[in-house]
């Protein structure tokens, strides 16, 4: 054992031992993030607005501060970028995390010297639990690589602005600098596809052991390194057995990956954003991810159902339960407040608090009153893929078809990029329907009513979906394809793109 990797095993031990500390006493870590964020704010013109003077008590802070989503809040973030201070947090941010917007263009999300150390540390921690359960700490004198945006920036009256991976790539620490890939200067190259080509010829010769990425993105790199090796991702890394990802289900992937590599490696989820790094999977073998309730964010929920109704009820923490849909809001010590950052979670523990994400408020299909949401879909598919043993995926988006061509009843359109498809594609959208109405009953409903008939599947060409984010202008980094929409904007592109 090489002393790099028996330090860590001990200092994993020790984070393991903290992290579970105030796991166990979750109301009062929220309740300690809650006045110190309080404290903070007053002195900021946000909390002068919000009369932060007056709040005593949460019920007083429900009153005061209303949910906003970045377009309510946009009126207070550019006079932060236009270089004001005090506006949302004392003094300015560090940095701008620059994300895509939806009605309002580019969004800057606000990175202040408190908030950027929970970005960093809960990263380390995810590793170090696993290092604590496991034991496993062999990787840690191998390479690692992170598949991420450019650590370039510009500046905005003398803030520097970025995407947030690549921001974070500034703060590797010192004893992982040589161990990382890939290099600065490939890290730059702007272009998606050249930038893998790049890493491909980089990384195919190293001993990489970690390697980390959203799902999607790190399969172009697996399918690169196979088509320019002939190798499987296994054989070409033996020493590869920790898979480190975010942002996305990696459960549609997971054949597909599994078949690329040649064998099983362990996993990590992550759930960092922009807007915070909200939780990590602590445990190999159990479901959902440790809620971090002691990293300067103070967490709301309101349930999915109820989201839209005049008056939501807002909970917190000690008020949750599992297998509810939630919408997650939240206020931080970057400067968000009653912030709505769109992602839906559901609890599946609450000893300690555990999430999984189960989609976006705003990615849905309700064309017939069905609310169909991410997490859905997602087990259907995976339910089918169990049923359909030969079949693998690379990619799919659902959306509705409400008026089809051929006339008939409307349906579900699933678009889907096969590896391998199944025999019967009838019988496997049959068997995903079947899974779906056993998921939401609203679309069981409709589907026995006659409302609706049996979800097609529309098989799409190789590389329709990367293509489809080409067009976008979103084509890799930590850009991702919505699962499923409520109108055809993304279904008439991959029709138009397929039919050329």
């Amino acid at each position: 054992m090489s002393i790099k990797s028996f330090a860590a095993k001990l200092f994993a031990n020790y984070i393991k031992h903290k992290t579970y500390k105030w796991a166990a006493k979750p109301v009062e870590s929220q309740q300690k993030v809650f006045k110190e964020l309080l404290s903070k704010g007053s002195q900021t013109a946000f909390g002068r607005d919000h009369h932060f003077e007056r709040i005593y008590t949460y019920s007083d802070f429900q009153k005061l501060v209303p949910i906003r989503d970045y377009e309510e809040l946009k009126g207070y973030v550019d006079r932060v970028v236009s270089g004001e201070s005090d506006v949302l947090w004392p003094g300015k941010p560090l940095y701008f995390a620059k994300t895509s917007g939806t009605t309002s263009g580019a969004k800057y999300i606000p990175l202040t010297k408190e908030s950027m150390p929970n970005h960093i540390e809960a990263a380390r921690n995810a590793i170090l639990l696993y290092i604590a359960e496991t034991g496993n700490a062999h990787f840690v004198d191998g390479k690692m690589i992170f598949l991420q945006g450019s650590p370039e920036m510009e500046e905005k009256n003398g803030i520097k602005v970025g995407r947030l991976s690549g921001i974070a790539a500034h703060y590797v620490p010192s004893y992982l600098q040589k161990n990382r890939l890939p290099s600065w200067e490939t890290n730059c190259i702007d272009d998606w596809e050249t930038k893998v080509d790049a890493i491909v010829e980089e990384t195919r010769h190293k001993n990489m052991t970690v390697i980390s990425g959203i799902p999607s993105w790190v399969q172009m790199y697996f399918e690169r390194l196979q088509e320019k090796t002939g190798k499987k991702v296994g054989d070409l890394f033996p020493g590869f057995n920790l898979f480190i990802y975010g942002g996305v289900n990696y459960e549609p992937y997971r054949a597909k990956f599994e078949n690329l590599i040649g064998r099983k490696v362990d996993s990590i989820e992550l759930f960092p954003a922009s807007e915070g790094f909200f939780a990590y999977q602590d445990k190999q073998n159990e479901k959902g991810m440790l809620l971090l309730l002691n990293a300067g964010i103070f967490y709301e929920f309101i349930k999915s159902d109820d989201f839209y109704t005049e008056n939501p009820i807002r909970l917190t923490i000690g008020e949750v339960e599992t297998g509810v849909n939630y919408v997650l809001i939240i206020s931080s010590n970057a400067g968000l407040w009653g912030y709505n950052i769109g992602d839906t979670i559901q609890f599946t523990s609450l000893k300690p608090y555990r999430v999984i994400v189960s989609g976006r408020i705003k990615h849905f299909i309700s064309a017939f009153g069905e609310h169909v949401i991410a997490k859905e879909v997602e087990s259907a598919l995976q339910e089918a893929i169990a049923a359909f043993p030969e079949v693998r995926i690379n990619e799919f988006t659902v959306a509705p078809h409400i008026t089809p061509e051929e006339g008939g009843l409307p349906y579900h359109q699933w678009f889907i990029e096969f590896e391998k498809e199944p025999e019967n594609l009838t019988a496997f959208a049959r068997a995903i329907d079947e899974a779906l109405q056993g998921q939401n009953s609203y679309y069981e409903d409709l589907i026995r009513g006659k409302i609706l008939k049996t979800l097609q599947i529309v098989s799409v060409k190789k590389d329709s979906f990367n293509d489809y984010m080409k067009t976008q202008g979103k084509l890799g980094g930590q850009n991702k394809l919505p699962r499923l929409s409520n109108d055809r904007k993304i279904a008439e592109m991959l029709l138009k793109l397929n039919s050329q």
